[in-house]
């Protein structure tokens, strides 16, 4: 009877406490849904610290709980949000809205005895059929007669009307394979300047490289370039350009299949102890593709690839055959280079 009693009793407990653990981040999801602005064309904007902002992936990464089963929850707002910002760029206040909704629903049936694993296939088909009727739905747009009459642009800059020209001929200019960069400006007009520049799926190998905390980016302005084929096996190789870049007080950004371990710490000590602006990315592609790549930045930064293919190491070569650029931005997740100071004749060879 006492063993019975017992069982119940951890029987209960147990329950109690994953009814607990689902019901705080759906608690969390909805104080999260109520600070959101942004839930109809006429949203208000919300104050964050220094921001004014109504996006919804901003509003989302600001938010925290001190309990964390409830982070829990917000932070899979956040992951959701994220996701939508980096796979479209917008709709990441619908997103968010719409992973509430699953998310109380879902704990709703767990709690009228539905079972999980049933639940989440449902979801699954759900989610088949939606995709299914909005591509069927969708309009395919390539022009900028299209853009400008549909007003994409001006909808995705919150309707300021200005500004989604300013981004409509953007698109007209670079095409839908060009890169778009958002600058802050020293005038009191906006304005549009085309650039030659490349755009690298790879992004900086340690976050120690960032430079805007606010952001999460690595900026460097007129950098030194250095590119390298091969993974860096000498340590005591890269002292040599990062002393010639220190006595020219320029950045330093490094181009190299990999870097880890005593190379990668020294850098980032470096970047501390001297001020330095450092960075280093791994090289784009792989094999044959990451060749091209590399010869494709070469001419863009007019930088000599250290490669053995030359006869050349990072012991026997000189400083002169570094390259640079008047901006390159890293990310987490890619680089931008603008304004190479390759020749713009092998530039447009290159390209054609």
């Amino acid at each position: 009877m006492t063993s019975e009693i017992f069982r119940r009793a951890l029987s209960w407990k147990i329950s109690h406490k994953f009814s607990v653990a689902r019901i705080a981040p759906l608690h969390a999801s909805s104080i999260l849904m109520h600070k959101y602005p942004p839930k109809s064309p006429t949203c208000r904007n919300v104050i964050i610290e220094k921001n004014i902002t109504k996006d919804g992936v901003t509003v989302a990464k600001s938010i925290e709980f001190k309990e964390r089963a409830k982070n829990v929850g917000a932070n899979l707002i956040k992951q959701v949000a994220n996701a939508t910002n980096k796979a479209a760029g917008d709709g990441t206040t619908c997103a968010t809205v719409l992973t509430q909704a699953i998310l109380a629903e879902g704990c709703k049936s767990v709690a009228a005895g539905v079972n999980v694993m049933d639940l989440r296939n449902g979801i699954n088909m759900a989610v088949d059929s939606v995709l299914a009727h909005l591509k069927c739905r969708a309009w395919m747009i390539s022009t900028s007669e299209e853009i400008h009459r549909l007003r994409v642009a001006t909808i995705s800059a919150n309707n300021d009307r200005e500004i989604g020209e300013l981004i409509a001929r953007a698109m007209e200019k670079v095409g839908k394979d060009g890169v778009i960069t958002i600058l802050e400006g020293k005038t009191l007009h906006n304005e549009l300047e085309v650039v030659e520049g490349m755009k690298l799926v790879r992004g900086y190998v340690s976050p120690y490289f960032v430079t805007d905390e606010r952001s999460k980016k690595c900026e460097l302005e007129n950098p030194l370039i250095l590119i390298h084929d091969k993974k860096i096996l000498d340590i005591l190789s890269l002292v040599k350009y990062l002393e010639g870049a220190s006595k020219k007080r320029r950045a330093l950004l490094i181009i190299d299949e990999y870097l880890e371990g005593d190379d990668l710490t020294m850098l980032v000590l470096n970047k501390h102890h001297t001020g330095m602006k450092i960075c280093a990315i791994k090289a784009p592609g792989f094999g044959e593709n990451r060749r091209a790549n590399l010869e494709d930045l070469a001419i863009l930064t007019g930088v000599q690839v250290i490669t053995e293919d030359h006869d050349l190491t990072l012991s026997n070569a000189q400083l002169e055959m570094l390259g640079t650029a008047k901006k390159v931005t890293v990310s987490l997740d890619d680089t931008v280079i603008l304004h190479g100071s390759g020749d713009k004749k092998l530039i447009e060879d290159r390209c054609e």
